[in-house]
């Protein structure tokens, strides 16, 4: 019997802390054999998969239905564009199974989901759609997920997929290999596999260099993980979920699935959680001050290199909203010397660029174009040195990322990189589009909480992670969380953890 196996993907990860809303037009859509034709080219979870199932064409065939990846994080998603997006989806799902008519009962699906999406309306939309695809697809269909560990593993997602893995690295560089495991994982069911999870609770949110994965005190945890996918089991990990995301189930997450063991499920969920919680204290971001990090700016200038301020507190690939100016308002007010490259999301200043036209001086209000609430514009004058549309590779994963119209201001000795739109920022990727190499500055402000060493910190002659303002603060306790579960470390004092495991498991009529 040949498995007719569905693609979905729908991708994006939100900070509610933003105000800023994410909109149906944040996000790209592929339908069909579009859908194929630009995954089979990425190096990304869809792209991880279609290559294990081309290996497989004798025992499977591909029913693209539809991708929908956002061109980045962002704030919440509005819920009329949730609602469009989610309907798009699911009548996608439905015209794929009408198509099929009396071989429907040889459907399955998979389902690249991130995990840390959320409307207006909606906590839970990765468990909503996969809620109404079972719906759809019937108790038969076997569905298997794959998420970012970023991501936020709900009762919802676990009685809906039959089973789920998720990613192994941070910084993420496993998003082809993840991909690839979901479609093994998605095979060994269709084979008779009977996946049966154990998933733990555990009351923390972490942040910092201690959640490398190569090098810091959670690799004990997603090894353990590792290890348990190497001799069998179907799948293992860690969702440390994001913090930024403040939904009912925010939190820590270990989970193993097995083929119809649920004692060993238990057994090693629980030690995966033991491996984590025995750490979880170090799991946290020393932060200096904005002053004091300014201040070391300034000492730095006499002794050459580059000072790279952090200023994670503005990830746009955390769903921060990129138009801090924080760090620019300090250098200027403080009358900083070096050469510095700052990037800052202002479609207004773009705008007021692209009429003055490269050469020509111009007067603009930089920063809180989204988020007034916390950046009030500056004032400056700059000089345009470029412009562009703001569409460019990205040096990760030579995928298109798009900033919209762009503009390279020079302010005295600051260069500003003025997008339109927010693009993730943990590589170079925005600045080699705009012909700024980051070496030849005395200063660069990085809005990412983690980049691959060689991008910034191998080479940089202060690596300050700075306390600035902004909605993807590691300082989580200035967020002002108020619906995620309490008492919950390190937003309250001496949280106590009930070492425990719930099981999930697809009925056997199934």
């Amino acid at each position: 019997m040949t498995h007719q196996i569905l693609i979905v993907e729908c991708k994006q990860e939100v900070s509610t802390f933003n105000p800023a809303r994410s909109h149906y037009e944040d996000f790209i859509i592929h339908r069909g054999d579009e859908l194929i034709a630009h995954h089979r080219t990425m190096r990304n979870e869809v792209g991880g998969a279609l290559s294990v199932f081309d290996q497989h064409r004798g025992e499977v065939e591909l029913v693209p239905v539809i991708s929908a990846r956002a061109i980045t994080s962002g704030g919440t998603l509005a819920a009329p564009d949730w609602a469009r997006l989610r309907d798009d989806i699911l009548d996608a799902l439905r015209s794929a199974l009408a198509a099929r008519g009396s071989d429907a009962a040889t459907l399955s699906a998979y389902f690249a989901l991130h995990g840390a999406m959320a409307s207006e309306d909606e906590d839970d939309p990765e468990g909503d759609l996969l809620e109404q695809a079972r719906a759809i697809l019937g108790p038969h269909a076997s569905i298997v997920a794959s998420f970012d560990l970023h991501g936020i593993l709900t009762d919802r997602i676990l009685r809906h997929a039959d089973a789920i893995c998720c990613f192994h690295t941070y910084p993420h560089v496993d998003f082809f290999e993840t991909g690839q495991r979901a479609a093994r994982l998605l095979l060994r069911v269709l084979r008779g596999a009977r996946p049966v999870t154990a998933r733990v609770f555990i009351p923390a949110l972490v942040r910092g260099d201690e959640l490398i994965t190569a090098t810091g005190a959670i690799r004990h945890a997603v090894d353990a993980a590792r290890e348990l996918e190497a001799g069998g089991a179907l799948s293992a990990g860690l969702f440390w979920g994001n913090p930024f995301t403040d939904v009912p189930s925010l939190a820590t997450y270990s989970f193993v699935v097995t083929d119809d063991d649920p004692a060993l499920a238990e057994r090693e969920a629980l030690r995966i959680a033991d491996l984590f919680w025995r750490e979880h204290e170090k799991m946290r971001v020393p932060l200096t001050p904005l002053d004091e990090a300014v201040r070391i700016a300034h000492e730095q200038l006499p002794c050459g290199g580059t000072t790279v301020l952090v200023d994670a507190a503005d990830a746009t690939s955390s769903g921060a909203s990129g138009d801090s100016n924080a760090i620019l308002r300090r250098l200027i007010e403080t009358n900083y010397t070096g050469r510095a490259l700052i990037p800052i999301v202002d479609p207004m200043a773009a705008q007021a660029a692209f009429k003055a036209g490269v050469g020509s001086l111009v007067t603009v209000r930089v920063g809180g174009a989204l988020d007034p609430g916390r950046f009030a514009p500056i004032e400056v004058v700059g000089r345009v040195r470029m412009l562009s549309d703001g569409s460019f590779r990205s040096e990760s994963f030579d995928e298109m990322w798009h900033a919209g119209p762009t503009a390279v201001l020079l302010v005295g000795d600051i260069t500003l990189i003025v997008t339109s739109h927010a693009v993730s920022l943990y590589d170079r990727s925005l600045f080699y589009a705009h012909g700024q190499d980051p070496r030849r500055f005395d200063l660069v402000v990085v809005k990412s909480p983690h980049c691959q060493p060689h991008m910034f910190k191998d080479w940089a002659a202060r690596y300050v992670d700075v306390d600035a303002p902004g909605s993807t603060s590691a300082n989580l306790r200035s967020l002002g969380h108020t619906r995620c579960p309490r008492p919950i470390w390190p937003l309250d004092e001496e949280v106590t953890w009930e070492r425990r495991a719930t099981i999930f498991r697809r009925p056997r009529s199934a």
